[in-house]
């Protein structure tokens, strides 16, 4: 639980809970950190302060950052142990198995940007390719300025040209 009104600075107080992380074997070497976003989700801070808890990840010399693809537990040239599947991906398959269960219905909107944002810890451009994903597939259709919709059945993958 973080102390915002006590004497230890959020950031250092976010990067001593990745710190045990770390140690406690729960975030290994070459595993990804927490981005930004997820650490906007997750703590509940602004992005300034995410940006700080990195820096300070780095200044103790537990992570590296690698320039577009995040940062990573250890130093600089460990192999990175990278995610199998694409995050937007994993977004978009979430997304489609909730329209699959009939929690999110035809000609209904999907979740705005910002809280998928939230939800998945990501950042608005995975959101957005996960959207874009989507709606390739015949899960959803956008209309401008107004969000985000399911599609009918019939459009849905694996319904088309049934």
């Amino acid at each position: 639980m973080l102390d915002r009104y006590g004497p230890v600075p959020i950031y250092v107080q976010i990067a001593d809970a990745i710190q045990e992380q770390i140690n406690g074997g729960r975030l290994r070497t070459g595993e990804a950190v927490p981005s930004e976003a997820a650490m906007e989700a997750t703590f509940g801070v602004a992005r300034s302060t995410a940006r700080n808890v990195v820096r300070e990840l780095r200044e103790r010399r537990l992570v590296h950052t690698v320039q577009g693809e995040g940062t990573y537990v250890g130093p600089m040239g460990v192999p990175r142990i990278r995610q199998t599947k694409a995050l937007y991906l994993e977004i978009a398959d979430d997304i489609a198995a909730r329209i699959r269960r009939g929690e999110l219905r035809p000609r209904r909107s999907i979740s705005s940007e910002k809280t998928l944002m939230l939800r998945h810890g990501v950042a608005k451009v995975t959101v957005r390719k996960a959207v874009a994903h989507l709606r390739e597939q015949g899960w959803v259709f956008t209309v401008p300025h107004r969000g985000t919709y399911v599609n009918e059945p019939e459009k849905w993958p694996a319904n088309k040209g049934a």
